[in-house]
């Protein structure tokens, strides 16, 4: 069985392309800060997630998710790889997502970073690397959807 359940925060907008072809599809990637049960020297560490969602998954985190909103998903964990512009095998595992939601409240994200315009944004302070992979146009059409 291949199961993941996620919960974090978005290190930035979520970056959206539309297949090409008739039925066009959308393909949203984003990062998520999880954080580790664990402090490591009494601070807080997390991990960065590259996450895929499609379809309407896809326009959902288009219209709604911004830099800093806590969401919760579910999916499955995929890998692949691809030969970059130097001739380099390139290996990626990501989070295809098959369900996700918003993880708080519009008032509980307001008291942890403020809300702007219905997106959660973390203060400045708050801010995360964006951890997220390079991944070379042309890379959407080799990915399975199923």
């Amino acid at each position: 069985m291949n199961k993941v359940i996620l919960m974090g925060r978005l290190t930035r907008d979520p970056e959206v392309r539309y297949s090409q072809g008739e039925g066009s599809l959308a393909i949203a990637r984003y990062t998520l800060a999880v954080d580790r049960r664990f402090k490591r020297d009494g601070e807080q560490t997390a991990d960065f997630i590259s996450c895929v969602s499609f379809g309407k998954t896809a326009e959902f985190a288009e219209k709604y998710y911004r830099q800093g909103t806590k969401v919760l998903v579910t999916g499955r964990i995929q890998t692949g790889s691809y030969t970059n512009k130097d001739g380099q095998k390139v290996y990626t595992t990501e989070v295809v997502v098959e369900e996700q939601e918003f993880a708080e409240s519009k008032a509980a994200a307001s008291e942890n970073g403020g809300f702007h315009q219905a997106a959660a944004r973390p203060e400045p302070s708050q801010a995360i690397g964006d951890g997220f992979m390079n991944i070379p146009d042309g890379i959407d059409e080799e990915l399975p959807f199923n």
